[in-house]
């Protein structure tokens, strides 16, 4: 990676839609050296995707939380069926497999609490293997994104 792909990089993480030829006047690139840099970045892998970020409120995820996970058992079956539940659930936003106190941390959304309590008999209570889990509710959405900072190699 050098200097132009880091720049390209940095600047689709603000606008995932920014053209080639908009592109070119950022980084100092032809529009088609433009294209074929952010083709060679998705086919690699380095762009994983080109996401929109939406607004909860607008389309009904009133309530945004942050849960710790704690599982009763960490043997590899166990901890493999409950990442691919958290994947196939729909309310699940991300999911992080962590070091410390949890062993997973989600941010999920829910319409409301009473949505939220559904998920929880639905993933936590009606799975033996959870242990136990915390619950943070989001007062304030102050950042959302997935920006990384990228420097030059």
């Amino acid at each position: 990676m050098d200097r132009f792909d880091a720049l390209i990089l940095n600047a689709i993480q603000g606008n995932a839609r920014l053209t080639a030829e908009a592109l070119s006047t950022t980084v100092g690139l032809s529009p088609d050296a433009c294209r074929k840099r952010l083709a060679k970045l998705r086919a690699s892998g380095i762009i994983e995707a080109e996401i929109a970020i939406l607004e909860p409120k607008s389309v009904g995820r009133e309530l945004l939380l942050i849960v710790e996970v704690s599982l009763q058992n960490e043997r590899l079956a166990d901890i493999d069926d409950f990442k691919a539940r958290m994947v196939a659930a729909p309310e699940v936003m991300q999911c992080y497999y962590v070091t410390g106190d949890a062993d997973f941390v989600l941010i999920l959304s829910a319409e409301s609490m009473a949505d939220y309590e559904a998920f929880t008999r639905r993933h936590f209570f009606a799975d033996e293997n959870v242990l136990k889990f915390r619950t943070s509710a989001v007062m304030d959405r102050v950042k959302a994104g997935f920006a990384l900072p990228v420097a030059p190699a």
